[in-house]
């Protein structure tokens, strides 16, 4: 007897096969007239969520007062960080709570790179309802633990299930959107992981508005925060992993035909590459170095952006002759207004530029896009003293704007870079595996760019000058990420898989095609999808990012009033 499956990822009356289960990747394999242009919303649905991983510093300030509500209750100088893990009498550090956010990013980048070769063979909706799993499971563990107040509890709820999850969540759309837009796969990764970029300009308004709701004289707000967090979350995560479909064996879109190999195009191959033997392969580490020297300089100016534009211009941001540490303290409360402006403004160009460097590396080639990321970048960061000495606000602003567009851009556009130079059958996985350059960004760059100013301090530079070397760290920086793009190539044969290796991976990962069990009596509308539906997907993630994009507006306009 053969089970009917009724939902909208399935065509109603469709078979779903004796052997297959609900969540298998043979179930998601697409038939005729299905519309691919549902899947960039189901990839949103899922990195709108996991995005929130960059704005959990709002929750930073209220929980280092979760029991003393209007005040810290300071530990004593004998309660140090493994102490503070299991402490319920005082209150947590910032510096102790901003392990999560580093967990974040070290957990994304290992478990994308341990588990990326199963998410080719379970498919997008398993790896996606698992990613759903860890994230909003991990912040009700992370609620727990705030109710608890045992910060070891958060520590295992939102930075280590959490942070697999987002890895998980992170990765799983890639293969699956490069499959579905071959002509386009710069566009489509770069819709993807502008959800990423984004997730913080819908949460982080929401945390604060959630926290100021629920707070009381006995609660902070944030162990209610997280919950009903967690519950949204679920909702749109698992409704992104639902709909998520892969396309049918051999599948192309209507008129379009793989280019020929030429001198245009030899950077691109229609042959695949193993994700076991990436580790061997120049390019990949070649690749590697790219995305982390791009990811180390402009990581390291985003955890800096406020405090650098403040140290730098002081009193100027607000019309006031006067260097930061002469400023009251009244003042210093309106030029952080200022720079938090100024912070907002940079997330949206981290943010337009995953969309528009990708989209761009579809016309120019990805190594072009590359070069274009560090010269430019490079001139930008070494123009970055100069106009800070000129007093030139603008100047520098455009030049942290332009920066963090390509910071964007080079994560949007490295997955499409993989599928060219590697194929396409196990780039989810060779994705994941590169993301081990982003957990080494995460602490270089932050590392680079702290100790630095710290350094300059120590050897009595002013305030408004400790940056200048720092810039031209970063500068070389891009230098390094630029010869190595430079030296990028196309593959030797030895490196791809033969037919009968390729045959063998396509079994193990249920490539089929839709004339297989499960559609062959479904008829031929069986995944038909109404314009309606695919209107509908995109407002679901749209009308939330246009929220997010409305609220991040209001803080940017107070940078330029």
């Amino acid at each position: 007897m053969t089970s009917i499956a009724i939902g909208p990822d399935m065509g109603v009356g469709q078979p779903a096969g004796p052997a297959s289960g609900f969540l298998d990747k043979e179930r998601i394999i697409a038939g005729p007239g299905f519309n691919r242009w549902l899947v960039p919303p189901a990839a949103l649905a899922i990195h709108l969520c996991i995005g929130m991983a960059y704005g959990f510093s709002v929750f930073w300030l209220p929980l280092s007062k979760a029991l003393g509500i209007k005040d810290a209750i300071k530990c004593g100088p004998e309660v140090g960080f493994f102490a503070q893990l299991f402490s319920t009498t005082c209150d947590w550090q910032i510096s102790t709570l901003g392990w999560m956010y580093t967990l974040f990013f070290v957990l994304l980048g290992s478990s994308a790179a341990i588990w990326g070769g199963w998410l080719e063979r379970a498919g997008p909706r398993k790896a996606g309802v698992v990613s759903a799993a860890c994230w909003c499971g991990g912040m009700l563990i992370s609620a727990l633990g705030i109710y608890l107040h045992q910060f070891w509890l958060m520590i295992l709820g939102s930075g280590v299930i959490g942070g697999i999850g987002l890895g998980l969540g992170y990765i799983s759309p890639v293969s699956t959107l490069i499959k579905w837009f071959p002509d386009r796969r710069g566009m489509a990764t770069g819709m993807a992981i502008m959800g990423f970029g984004g997730g913080a300009m819908i949460g982080s308004p929401l945390a604060a508005d959630l926290m100021k709701y629920f707070a009381s004289p006995t609660s902070v707000g944030v162990m209610q925060t997280f919950v009903v967090m967690a519950l949204i979350y679920f909702v749109f995560m698992m409704a992104g992993a639902l709909t998520y479909r892969v396309p049918e064996t051999g599948w192309t879109p209507a008129g379009w035909t793989p280019p020929p190999a030429q001198v245009n195009n030899a950077m691109i191959t229609q042959r695949h590459v193993h994700v076991k033997k990436v580790w061997g392969i120049p390019q990949f580490w070649l690749i590697w170095l790219v995305l982390c020297m791009n990811v180390s300089a402009g990581i390291g100016v985003i955890g800096m952006a406020s405090p650098m534009l403040q140290e730098v211009f002081g009193g100027s941001l607000i019309g006031v002759a006067k260097k930061f540490g002469e400023l009251d303290k009244g003042q210093l409360a309106a030029i952080a207004t200022v720079a938090a402006g100024f912070t907002a403004l940079l997330s949206l160009f981290n943010i337009g530029g995953r969309f528009f460097w990708a989209s761009l590396s579809d016309k120019l080639g990805r190594k072009l896009t590359y070069v274009m990321f560090f010269v430019l970048g490079g001139v930008m960061y070494f123009s970055v003293p100069g106009s800070a000495a000129a007093g030139s606000i603008v100047l520098f602003v455009g030049a942290f704007c332009v920066i963090l567009s390509m910071y964007g851009g080079g994560f949007a556009t490295v997955p499409a870079y993989l599928a060219d130079l590697f194929g396409t059958q196990m780039v989810g996985a060779i994705h994941g595996r590169l993301l081990t350059a982003w957990a080494t960004a995460g602490v270089l760059g932050p590392v680079v760019v702290n100790y630095m100013r710290e350094y300059q301090l120590g050897l009595g530079i002013p305030r408004e000058q400790v940056y200048n070397q720092t810039m031209y760290i970063l500068t070389g920086m891009l230098v390094v990420g630029l010869i190595c793009n430079l030296m990028v190539r196309p593959l030797a044969d030895k490196w791809f898989m033969t037919d009968a290796e390729l045959a063998e991976e396509k079994r193990l990962a249920h490539d089929k095609a839709a004339s297989t069990e499960l559609h062959r009596s479904a008829g031929a509308s069986a995944d038909a999808v109404s314009p309606v539906f695919v209107v509908l997907a995109w407002l679901a993630v749209g009308i939330p990012l246009a929220w997010g994009v409305y609220r991040t507006l209001q803080s940017v306009a107070k940078f330029f009033n």
